[in-house]
């Protein structure tokens, strides 16, 4: 029986058609992440104004959506692997993370207070989060080796571009339509599922863990189409794939990885300070 490592295929592979589908796909979810969390600064003086809010609500306001990003990375970033012997692959988690940031910052657009407002960023929050840790493993997973950190760097970057057009945005539709007109453009990715259902890949170690070979295989000969698969072929993954660990916080601190996972926390705390302090 022939067996075929996907691990090995992905990361031996050379940049085809469906390694850019994923890079750009990813992109642009990214791009709609940083746009949705940066919009608030955009809307603020008009939305203190319309409102009648003094800065500490409105500093409290703009603070809920980080809270719900740290809840939603730890929901949807730790539950993922979990959720999968129920159906839940990584991009079906994708989708319901945008229909998350995408819904309730369209939401937010229609508020008519500052508590719904709240409530609608605190939710939208839950998907900012809960969709980087999962669209960063899924481009992680399908990146050949010698090239993942690059392509991993280039899709993220996606985030500052999506402020960036935040901001620029900002600076010719608020003083036109107001500040709501952001947070309904924020609604747009809602149109654009159906697409990314269409053409982002499954996860590769989803469908082969679920045991949908040809599926799998599909996948891999538009990775090598040198690639022979038949009804005998069997399709594996490296051994570290192939089991998760019962304690995946404890491991981080195992193999004298402790004092590399606090370094690594506490520059990711103070790089998030210095931006949004």
């Amino acid at each position: 029986m022939q067996t075929i490592n996907a691990n090995e295929v992905i990361d031996h592979a050379k940049l085809k058609a469906i390694h850019w589908r994923v890079i750009l796909l990813s992109a642009l979810i990214i791009i709609f992440d940083g746009y949705d969390l940066v919009i608030y600064g955009v809307a603020l003086p008009k939305l203190m104004a319309e409102w009648k809010i003094d800065s500490i609500t409105a500093g409290f306001l703009g603070s809920v959506a980080l809270f719900g990003m740290m809840f939603g990375a730890i929901l949807f970033g730790s539950l993922s692997d979990k959720l999968e012997r129920y159906g839940f692959s990584r991009k079906k988690i994708i989708i319901l993370c945008i229909c998350l940031f995408s819904g309730f910052t369209l939401l937010c657009g229609y508020a008519s207070d500052p508590q719904n407002f709240g409530i609608f960023r605190f939710l939208a929050g839950l998907g900012l989060g809960g969709v980087m840790p999962n669209i960063i493993a899924l481009m992680t997973e399908y990146a050949p080796k010698k090239l993942r950190s690059t392509l991993v760097s280039l899709m993220f970057s996606g985030y500052a571009v999506g402020g960036m057009c935040s901001a620029l945005l900002g600076m010719w539709l608020v003083p036109q339509f107001g500040w709501k007109i952001m947070f309904i453009l924020g609604g747009i990715p809602l149109l654009l599922i159906p697409i990314i259902w269409l053409l982002l890949p499954e996860s590769i170690d989803y469908l082969v863990r679920r045991n949908k070979t040809e599926k799998a295989a599909d996948i891999l000969k538009q990775i090598n189409s040198n690639i022979n698969y038949t009804a005998q072929t069997k399709i594996c993954l490296d051994q570290n794939n192939q089991s998760s660990s019962q304690s995946p916080i404890k491991d981080l601190f195992a193999d004298n990885r402790a004092m590399i996972t606090l370094l690594f926390w506490l520059s990711v705390f103070m790089a998030l300070v210095l931006v949004y302090a």
